[in-house]
């Protein structure tokens, strides 16, 4: 259904109100509208017939009425007024028989200046003839989905009348003759929903006899007719060259005796839109991409039934073939979504169809400002249908941005859908896949505001939440390695979300995962990269100095997970434990000494030439443990891990290093008794290494990091 749609607009004293959707609810400001000309409704289901008394209010400055999809409106039963002036029994409760009996009081009586009039979807029950009679002055009339008992009243209006459309009412013969008599038509449409579900018959008779007496057409829409006889021309006789428009070279024999080309002719759903020379400069079908853009652009306010069959279609052309008009296309979906965001069908194929038009392949011809189009139409589908297929597209194509950076412009609200995808006990599992991966892309590399703010949405309890399901499942999957990385990138610098990390049972999940999953080395290097970001805040660390998690920390030394990965991690926990001094370890078991003996040797063992997956943002939590004399190991593992970094990586971490300040605090390291010879040794390579790249900063070495995770 059409949503909720205000449109204001005034011109001098005169004024227009356009309303669309599912609402009992009427804005307060209908009430206060004088000489209203234009007043557009689509949908609105429960108003009743109380509101057509207000119409009566407007029935002599009226120009332009739309009651499209409003059939309740005919009946008397509880509804919103249109505006609050009947008299007070009229307020009092029906009883549910009255409130279903058809209004028969009311016709069109007065209603001088009215010329256009759209009743589409109006109740068989309702006589037609009767409600119109009144009406002397139509130019435009719509009665798709109409039951018409006699169709000669529309003689009437045949000096008149200029647009006529009777979508899904039968083309009986009295009907035919009527219309033809019509001689000032400009616009008719007598198409059908389907061929399927078609009882009419197009004739070539009915077609020539519709272009010889109605000759001021310029828009004629026959779409979804079964053609009874041969009305094309066989397909060796047609016209040689390339596909024309000229009446005169027609595929199609009643178009023949056209003067001139049709502006719009809809040739949707039948035989007729795959012939090679069409008299018309705009044709609806599904011959070509042209086609099936005009059938979208053409029948998405009135027709969503035909505008889904045509979405999919372009989701196919999108997907198998090339879409060539592609901001045409895209703008055409995000109107249809926008304007039926109630409806499955246009919803799904259009959410299908976004995903494919803003893939890679297409992305070079999208402006900032349509991708931006999308992902909010992308977000009101997340937001306003809670479909498992809708939600799977729109997860889907929010992959196709560059996260966070495309995303920052909406980056409270798209959490905030994610996390409420996550929040069910049990998820699709695509969905919550798909979910996860793009809560981890949105707190990697945003300040720490962005990491703060999110937290607070319930980000951390939510990836334990899942991590403890998958735990129940005894299942390491995506989804579990996902959410420890997620944890690894919120908590990042963000000491609060770490706080909440240890509040909600984090270390429990933590040591409960590394027994039930010893040998995943993915999810061991997720979870010791975020215990490193706890281990960074100074009033927290005394929760991590317990012989059960010294124990496992120092046993991780040894891990070979990923390259040094996990035992990197690790140690770099430890080093900042050991940085708060010998007089905090309280423990007797495992002995202080003992652990920094095991880190020397895990240090040692490390290759310094390891590409990492790892992304340094700052060195800051590293470099505070360079000038100082506490714990000479986690001095050497801070300078160790400046080394590797700058080796590997110069032409990302020398400036770094260099900008924060770093090369001062290697001197102080230099000129420290307690530093090690070794420490010192390594730190000088660091000053060199820096000191070479500013002379050629050309890196010669091509290595590239993975950004599993984000650091500082």
């Amino acid at each position: 259904m059409c949503g909720p749609m205000c449109n204001m607009g005034e011109n001098k004293d005169k004024q227009a109100y356009h309303w669309g959707g599912a609402t009992s609810q009427t804005p307060d400001h209908i009430y206060n509208l004088k000489d209203l000309i234009e007043l557009h409704l689509t949908y609105c289901n429960s108003l009743s017939s109380r509101s057509l008394k207000t119409l009566t209010c407007f029935r002599e400055t009226l120009v332009s009425l739309c009651l499209f999809g409003c059939s309740h409106i005919f009946y008397r039963k509880g509804g919103a007024p249109l505006a609050c002036n009947e008299d007070t029994e009229d307020e009092e409760e029906e009883s549910p028989a009255s409130r279903q009996a058809l209004e028969t009081d009311f016709n069109f009586q007065g209603f001088n200046r009215l010329r256009l009039l759209n009743l589409g979807g109006l109740p068989d029950e309702v006589d037609a003839e009767t409600l119109l009679k009144p009406l002397k002055s139509l130019t435009s009339l719509d009665l798709s989905n109409v039951q018409l008992l006699g169709t000669a009243f529309l003689t009437q209006w045949k000096d008149r009348l200029a647009s006529l459309v009777l979508y899904n009412v039968d083309l009986s013969e009295e009907l035919v003759s009527t219309v033809v008599e019509l001689v000032n038509l400009r616009h008719l449409d007598i198409s059908q929903e389907s061929r399927r579900t078609s009882k009419s018959k197009m004739t070539r008779k009915i077609l020539t006899a519709v272009v010889q007496r109605l000759v001021n057409l310029v828009s004629l829409d026959i779409s979804g007719h079964i053609m009874l006889d041969n009305c094309t021309v066989p397909h060796f006789e047609e016209a040689m060259g390339r596909p024309s428009i000229e009446p005169c070279k027609s595929s199609i024999y009643p178009f023949q005796e056209l003067k001139r080309p049709l502006q719009f002719l809809g040739l949707y759903d039948t035989t007729l839109c795959n012939v090679t020379h069409i008299p018309a400069y705009k044709v609806t079908g599904s011959k070509n991409e042209d086609q099936v853009l005009n059938a979208i652009e053409a029948y998405t306010e009135f027709r969503p039934e035909l505008a889904h069959r045509a979405i999919n279609q372009l989701f196919d052309i999108a997907r198998i073939q090339h879409c060539s008009q592609l901001l045409r296309a895209l703008q055409l979906v995000i109107a249809a979504l926008k304007c039926h965001k109630y409806d499955k069908s246009i919803q799904v194929t259009g959410s299908a169809a976004l995903f494919y038009l803003t893939n890679t392949e297409y992305r070079s011809d999208q402006s900032v400002r349509l991708r931006r189009e999308v992902i909010q139409v992308v977000l009101n589908g997340m937001e306003q249908y809670q479909e498992v297929t809708v939600q799977r597209n729109c997860c889907l194509t929010l992959c196709n941005f560059s996260i966070p950076e495309e995303l920052e412009f909406q980056y409270s609200r798209v959490n905030q859908l994610l996390l409420k995808i996550l929040e069910p006990a049990r998820q699709d599992e695509s969905i919550q896949r798909i979910a996860v991966h793009l809560c981890n892309a949105l707190v990697c590399q945003v300040d720490n505001h962005h990491k703060e703010a999110v937290g607070k949405m319930g980000f951390v309890k939510t990836m334990l939440n899942l991590i403890q399901k998958k735990l129940q499942d005894r299942m390491c999957d995506q989804v579990m390695e996902f959410s420890w990385s997620a944890l690894w990138n919120i908590t990042d610098e963000t000491p609060d979300n770490c706080q909440m990390f240890l509040n909600c049972r984090g270390m429990s999940l933590f040591l409960e995962c590394l027994q039930e999953f010893p040998d995943k080395q993915e999810l061991h290097r997720n979870m010791l990269g975020l215990l490193g970001n706890v281990a960074e805040v100074k009033a927290l660390r005394p929760q991590l100095l317990t012989p059960q998690f010294i124990t496992v920390f120092s046993n991780l030394l040894d891990s070979k997970a990923d390259g040094i990965e996990v035992s990197y991690n690790a140690c770099g926990v430890l080093s900042h434990i050991m940085f708060d001094g010998p007089e905090v370890w309280s423990m007797e078991e495992p002995r202080r000494d003992t652990v920094m003996d095991k880190m020397w040797d895990a240090i040692q063992s490390w290759d310094v030439s390891s590409r990492r997956n790892i992304n340094y943002r700052s060195f800051e939590p590293i470099l505070r443990l360079l000038p100082q004399s506490i714990s000479p190991v986690s001095q050497h593992w801070a300078t160790w891990a400046l080394y590797n970094l700058v080796s590997v990586y110069p032409s990302k971490y020398c400036p770094l290093l260099i900008k924060e300040g770093g090369i001062g605090l290697l001197e102080k390291v230099m000129e420290l008794e307690s530093s090690q010879l070794e420490t010192k040794d390594m730190a000088r390579k660091v000053m060199e290494q820096c000191e070479n790249f500013k002379e050629d900063p050309m890196e010669t070495n091509h290595g590239q990091e993975v950004n599993y995770g984000q650091r500082g």
